[in-house]
């Protein structure tokens, strides 16, 4: 078997094994913001403010690409669950931030933790310089998504 044949199998192979992966991913989090009672939207959202910070809804509905109208009723949903507070922009008072609260972390903390224990378990089982291997690869998966998402918008 040639080179080039074996090559393609292996790309066909990660491009199977990436969707399959994000189908688990996007299941997984479903049940998980079930379980909060929370939509999926809500939950990633959660997500997105604690890994970028405070931001306005605008901002929010950039990033996720969802309307106006529907960032505003996420919104209200995540402040009635504990996840979030409005808060005037110091510098235009015009302006709401909307602010991710640490209330909400322990619970999803709680949730992820088996799943955490489980990656973390099995990164233990991959030397450091595989590991770093593996981390740039994810890495530009994850721009490559990055990029994909916005070209969706």
């Amino acid at each position: 078997m040639s080179t080039r044949n074996t090559r393609s199998e292996t790309e066909e192979t990660a491009i199977q094994l990436f969707r399959k992966m994000a189908t688990r991913t996007i299941l997984f989090h479903q049940a998980a913001a079930q379980s909060l009672g929370l939509f999926p939207t809500d939950l990633k959202s959660a997500d997105i403010l604690n890994e970028a910070g405070p931001m306005t809804a605008g901002e929010l509905g950039k990033k996720t690409g969802l309307s106006t109208g529907s960032v505003t009723a996420l919104i209200d949903r995540l402040e009635k669950a504990g996840y979030v507070m409005r808060k005037k922009d110091p510098e235009d008072k015009r302006r709401v931030i909307i602010v991710p609260l640490t209330a909400g972390k322990a619970n999803v903390k709680q949730l992820f933790s088996s799943l955490s224990q489980s990656t973390v378990s099995l990164c233990r089982q991959y030397k450091e310089e595989e590991l770093h291997l593996i981390f740039d690869f994810l890495k530009k998966v994850t721009d490559i998504m990055e990029d994909e998402l916005e070209k969706l918008k």
